[in-house]
This record gives structure tokens, sequence and C-alpha cells, in this order.
């Protein structure tokens, strides 16, 4: 087992893998931007190393002074979180060729799976089933590509290759202005990405975003823990996610899970990761791959009672993992909201000094931050500041313990998002559960009239 590991990454996830380094009794080191100087991970750190200052392409995406950081510190290991460089291959290959472990898959699977277009073949050849689409990405032809649109049927969707977080996309309903969001898509794709291939989907009117989470080891040894309901999004952000996925039966997901356990020794994968998924009248069609651990990981602890940062951490290190897919069991159900520092309704960002920081607790709470009172939020990143999670026998009871926990929490100086919460907890539809993807915005519409 490693005796140091370097955390390349900031907020939340950087306090959630330092207390999985601390309970495994390995020391961390965390690096720093200058915005983050007063951070609680930063002043609970065995090392904490400034890497820049607060833009993240001269901090937080700078390889060179993260890779120093671990060669000044003597850390064995970098694990890089989500976002940033989670899921750039030329980093895991860097970090690799420096003599590091990189904790997250190996550069080839990142590469494979960080492209839409290579992972969607990849997923065909595992058995996977896939969004109706084109072979490949787009070709030049004006020609070609109606053609290829005809013969998957409107609306279509047109996505970067190389893209993800919800940019690089664009819906065509008709005929008429597709080579038109072709071209304006490459050109977006380029700018945003470095890879102007994009390639086309058939747009699902209705489905649901359903993620299976999987863990792989070196010894050819894959198992998936149950899915995620993650279908509450705003412009393809996830605001709320829950597990399991209310209203699906567990023979259709524990067939798809099977098959992502299968395609992750397929294609040698190891580590943490989760296979995305649109799901519309029964069926499921892959849509892309996180080579990372999620945000919404917690609500798969909760009901697995597997530490999955901490899986990582044993995985890069060699272990074999513990248990096999017959010995897992998933238990009650858990519910995630996201807490950001933006205007609840309108969305703009708050950064700033939060004054009033009090979280809620309770049976079955656990909140995932590094805010505290007189925290200062700066304007330079992400606007989460944290993760509110309940665990309840049923999803009745998850639901009221997360209203319960909701009401408690108080944060003053800063505008939260937590009233869109509050309100979409007691939303007869959610409530219901089994929303589509679109619900949220069609929501947030109806209440701005």
């Amino acid at each position: 087992m490693f005796k140091k590991i370097l955390i390349a990454n900031r907020g939340e996830i950087a306090l959630r893998i330092q207390r999985a380094c601390r309970e495994m009794g390995i020391q961390s080191v965390v690096v720093y931007s200058e915005a983050d100087r007063e951070a609680k991970y930063v002043k609970l750190a065995d090392e904490a190393v400034c890497i820049g200052p607060p833009p993240s392409a001269q901090s937080y995406l700078n390889m060179p002074a993260i890779i120093s950081a671990a060669e000044v510190t003597d850390a064995e290991a970098i694990h890089p979180g989500y976002g940033f460089l989670s899921e750039n291959a030329d980093f895991a290959e860097r970090v690799e060729r420096s003599g590091f472990v990189f904790i997250g898959p190996t550069p080839d699977a990142i590469r494979t799976m960080g492209d839409k277009v290579a992972a969607k073949q990849a997923m065909l050849k595992s058995g996977v089933p896939c969004v109706p689409g084109s072979e490949g990405a787009l070709p030049d032809d004006p020609k070609e590509i109606i053609k290829i649109a005809r013969s998957i049927g409107y609306p279509v969707i047109i996505k970067a290759a190389g893209g993800g977080g919800g940019r690089g996309m664009r819906v065509v309903h008709t005929e008429a202005p597709l080579i038109n969001a072709v071209q304006t898509t490459r050109a977006e794709a380029g700018a945003a990405f470095g890879n102007p291939a994009v390639y086309m989907e058939k747009f699902l009117e209705n489905p649901r975003h359903i993620e299976i989470q999987v863990l792989a080891d070196t010894h050819r040894n894959a198992v998936w823990l149950g899915e995620r309901d993650c279908s509450m999004q705003r412009r393809h952000q996830k605001i709320i996610e829950e597990a399991p996925a209310p209203g699906i039966p567990r023979r259709t997901i524990e067939r798809i899970g099977d098959r992502c356990a299968a395609a992750c020794k397929k294609i040698g994968y190891r580590g943490a990761g989760t296979f995305e998924f649109l799901f519309e009248d029964g069926e499921f069609y892959f849509i892309e791959m996180n080579t990372r651990v999620q945000v919404e990981h917690p609500v798969t602890e909760m009901v697995t009672g597997i530490d999955i940062v901490q899986m990582q951490i044993r995985v890069a290190a060699g272990e074999k993992l513990p248990f096999t897919q017959r010995s897992l069991q998933m238990r009650g159900h858990a519910i995630e909201c996201r807490v950001n520092a933006e205007d609840p309704y309108k969305f703009t960002p708050s950064p700033g000094r939060i004054t009033v920081w009090h979280p809620p607790g309770g049976p079955g709470v656990r909140v995932d931050s590094h805010a505290y009172t007189n925290y200062f939020v700066p304007p330079n990143y992400d606007s989460m500041i944290g993760k509110i999670i309940v665990h309840g026998d049923t999803r009745e009871q998850a639901l009221a313990r997360m209203r319960t926990a909701l009401s408690e929490t108080v944060v003053e100086g800063i505008l939260t998002n937590i009233p869109l919460h509050r309100e979409l907890m007691a939303d007869a539809r959610f409530v219901e559960g089994g929303t589509s993807i679109h619900y949220l915005e069609g929501w947030m519409a109806q209440r701005q009239r």
C-alpha cells in the first residue's frame, strides 16, 4: 500500500480523498492555488503545496507543477479526483512516466473511452446497447450527412467526439438547419476540446439518465455496484441523484449491469468508472463512460456500504477487489442534492464569504463539503460547495430525511440553490419518481410564467 498520495484537485472531492487516505493510514499531500489557501483540506493536510495563481490553467491544470509537487514531497501516487485533469490521458501518461502511480484507468483506456466515437464502437463490440447513430465521426460531404440523418430519423443530436459536461451538443429537428448545425458544433468542439470531430445520434424525446457504477482491478475482476438515476438536470448538469432508480425492474438493471462489468474485462479497465445511459421505453442506450470517480458516488456508497475512493486506491496499489458480484448487496435508498453557491432560480454564481454555515445531521444524513463559517467561496471555479446525502430503508424515508436535512441547513452570506431543492423535494412528479432529463427545465419554465 502507498505511504503517501498527492491529491490533484480541490473542493469537496479533495477533502473526500483526504479522509479516505487518513482512514487507510496514508499520508496526503494537497496541491492548491492561491485562491484556495484557506481551504479546510489545505489546513488538514499532512503536506500542502501551492502550485500557482487562481486561474485553473496556471494551477489545477498545470501538469508540470503538479508532478513537481509530487517529486518534492516524495508522494508515490496521484489521485486526480473528478474534473480538471481526471480524464486527461496525457496527464495519466506523464504521471506514470515520471515514476508515480496514477489512481485511475490506464492512459489507453482513458483515450478510448474519452473519445465518444471510439467509446461507442468499443461498447458495440462488447454487446452494450447504444443510441442509433452515425458509425464514427461525420464525413465532410453534406450529402452524406443528410443521408445519415434520414436513415436515423429526426430529431437528431450532433455531439462533439471529445466533448463532455453538456458542451458541444446541438439538437436538430428538421433537415433545413442540419448542415449549419454540424459546422457550428465542429467549430465549438475544436475550440473547446481541441478535437473538431462530431457524430450524430437519434435524439430521444423523453429519456431518463441512468448510470451504472463499476469497479475493476488488475486481476481481471470487474463488478457493478448498482445504478443511479441522475435525470434531474439543467443544461446537462445534474442537480439531484438517487440510487436505486425508481420504477425500473431489477432484471432489466441486472442485465445491463452484467454487460457493463463484462465490457470492463474486455477493454482491460481498472479502477472506478461509470457507464452512462439514456433509458426510454424499457431500453438502455449507452451514451458515454466517465473514467473517474463521479460527483454522485456517495449515493452508491450509501446503498452498498462500499467506499469507492478507498477501492480506487486499493486497485491502483495492485490489490484484488475484496468482493464478488454475488456477494454484493444493495440496501435501502439514497438521495443526493448538490449544494451550489448560486442564485437558486437564475443560476448565476454567488461567490463570497459564508457568514453562517450550519449543515444538517441526524440518522442517515451525510454532508460532503469543504465549506465552513467564514470560508470565502472563490469566483474562479465551479459553484458546487457541497453535497447533502441521505439514506433510508425506503425511498419514502429517504425523501422525508432529505426534506428534514434541507430544512435544517443554514447558509448565510451567499446565495445557494437550497430553496430550489426544498421545492423539488415537495414536487408531486419528483416524489412519484421516474422523471425524464427534460423535466426540470420544463418545471423551471412553468415556474417563471
